[in-house]
């Protein structure tokens, strides 16, 4: 494990670049939005290759944070309608960043901050991101302590687990926003050779705005089914409803979704405690860095609006409660 300083933000703050390299994965970190910057694993003949979308600097992530490459995001991962919830009886205003409503917790939300970094202590291999969202950050009340380590397991497994308390009651749902592509980043698109199967029956289907409407929806006889592995394709940015009833106390070696690339024999396997997973295709790249379905992101997550949708889990923080999630990422090849 090293470290490294990789440069400032525009305000000046010092930004470091964490190496960790274990049975066969070796991941690089950077504090600024807690990216996963790159992850390099082999293919089925031994080949080494990066296989996450990003930049070779600091300079590429400040210059292109729209997609979220790689990031860390809250305090709340997906979308809010009206960047507005009521939260016993209060409303919050939250920022909006994406028309009337807030993404990923608004114009300057988690992935654009500086993270404090140590090392994991104990038996463990990584390293703990950590900062203070003070009461009113992006309209969200309630002052946060949050972390979230990165740690890599004997077998080179990447394990992300989120921890936070709050000190007045507030809603919260963290995510990382890595775009996989199995064949190496900058090769084939994803969505054009990747094989897909999610563990779940059941989506929240969206509006017009990518909005919930509330309904769980069966994914049988429709583009949605993904419970047998197939290819993938364009055209998603939708949450999946992962079986099992996932929740508070879920364990987290529950699957979630397995990707795999024939082309080169890599095998994504993500375990999760969260109760949904957002499948997005990446069809709005632009070409300048890459092109539409470059890279397929896996966001294991509550559901999108949760605030604003008391039929779905539960996204409240209560003060003496903590918030724990833990998603796991296993690489192999067949």
């Amino acid at each position: 494990m090293n470290t490294e300083r990789v440069g400032a933000t525009p305000e000046g703050t010092p930004v470091d670049r964490w190496t960790l390299e274990r049975a066969g994965t070796r991941i690089r970190l950077l504090t600024y939005g807690g990216i996963v910057q790159s992850v390099e694993v082999p293919d089925r003949n031994g080949s080494v290759a990066d296989i996450v979308l990003g930049f070779p600097d600091l300079t590429g992530y400040l210059d292109h944070r729209g997609p979220y490459y790689g990031a860390l995001v809250g305090r709340y991962a997906n979308r809010v309608a009206g960047s507005a919830f009521t939260l016993d009886g209060v409303v919050h205003r939250v920022t909006p960043n994406e028309g009337p409503n807030c993404l990923h917790g608004g114009a300057y939300g988690f992935d654009r901050r500086v993270w404090d970094a140590e090392p994991v202590g104990g038996d463990e291999y990584g390293v703990r991101l950590s900062r203070v969202s003070p009461d009113g950050e992006e309209g969200f009340p309630g002052r946060l302590d949050v972390s979230a380590s990165y740690t890599l397991d004997e077998d080179g497994a990447l394990r992300i687990a989120y921890r936070a308390v709050t000190d007045a009651p507030t809603h919260i749902a963290l995510t990382n926003h890595t775009y996989w592509n199995l064949g190496g980043a900058g090769g084939a698109p994803a969505t054009a050779g990747h094989e897909l199967r999610i563990a779940a029956g059941r989506i929240t289907p969206v509006d017009g705005s990518l909005l919930p409407t509330g309904e769980l929806a069966p994914v049988d006889a429709t583009r949605f089914d993904f419970r047998t592995s197939r290819p993938v394709g364009p055209g998603y940015d939708h949450n999946f409803v992962l079986d099992g009833g996932r929740g508070d106390g879920a364990p987290e070696d529950a699957l979630a979704a397995e990707l795999y690339d024939p082309a080169s024999g890599r095998v994504l396997t993500i375990t999760t405690t969260e109760p949904g997973l957002q499948l997005y295709t990446g069809d709005h790249f632009d070409g300048k860095q890459f092109g539409p379905g470059a890279g397929i992101a896996l966001e294991t997550q509550h559901f999108p609006d949760s605030p604003n949708r008391p039929d779905f889990p539960s996204t409240v923080l209560r003060p003496g409660e903590v918030y724990a999630s833990t998603t796991v990422c296993r690489f192999s090849t067949r």
